[in-house]
């Protein structure tokens, strides 16, 4: 019978994870768009680091002119207010919440008990943050440490090539006709997202999702969403140096 001594047990565990990390990179480098990113990269990295929730935010993308979600970010997601975005802002680099704060302070910070470890990296394109990747874990579970901070930085630097790279191309909605709320509801429309997921993303009913795209069908003069996007379409382009 073979006999596995803990040095081999580490090899092994450190060869597995360099293994899914490089599947999670080629994951990364598939990705034709935001959608692409959000389905089959996102969940990897949630399996990654054992988290309880995760995802890629890019900050052009937030509904900041939704005031329920502008008085959030006012509250805890700000760098006067949030020690974990302040370290991420200053410093372009992965961090978790033990580093810049005690639990206690953290606990005040952010009481939702599915945040207890947060850890957050950023997405950096043509030398300033353009948005960021983030995991938690409830209390049971261990804290973020040094090797998810290795790995995110490395997570973070395949996020911002594809970020400088494939996401310049992205679609944005124009349209004199609809209001700015309105056409937030387009751009999550084009990303794929459900009446309900863009209810939940916008903090409105599921509900006036439905009224808002009848209202929309019949400014734009069209009858499907399909057909909604393709009329809102342009791309920027790609700027080269």
């Amino acid at each position: 019978m073979a006999v596995h001594s803990p040095r081999s047990g580490t090899i092994m565990a450190f060869v597995m994870t360099m293994c899914y990390l490089q599947l999670l990179f080629e994951a990364i480098e598939r990705a034709e768009d935001e959608e692409g990113l959000r389905s089959h990269v996102v969940p990897k990295i949630g399996e990654h680091f054992a988290a309880k929730r995760q995802g890629v935010f890019f900050f052009d993308q937030l509904p900041l002119k939704d005031k329920k979600l502008q008085k959030v970010f006012e509250t805890a997601l700000t760098v006067e207010h949030n020690p974990v975005v302040r370290y991420l802002t200053e410093r372009h680099a992965p961090v978790h919440n033990s580093m810049v704060t005690s639990p206690k302070v953290w606990r005040m910070v952010c009481p939702r008990a599915d945040h207890r470890y947060v850890m957050a990296g950023p997405i950096v394109s043509k030398g300033k943050i353009v948005g960021a990747v983030g995991c938690t874990r409830e209390q049971a579970k261990s804290p973020f440490g040094e090797s998810d901070l290795a790995d995110m930085s490395a997570i973070c630097l395949h996020l911002s090539v594809w970020a400088a790279t494939v996401r310049p191309g992205r679609m944005v909605l124009k349209s004199s006709r609809l209001t700015s709320r309105e056409l937030q509801i387009a751009e999550l429309v084009a990303l794929g997202r459900t009446n309900a997921e863009i209810g939940n993303e916008l903090w409105i009913a599921e509900n006036s999702v439905k009224q808002a795209l009848k209202r929309m069908f019949r400014k734009l003069e069209v009858s499907s969403r399909t057909e909604m996007t393709a009329q809102l379409c342009t791309r920027h382009p790609v700027q080269s140096n």
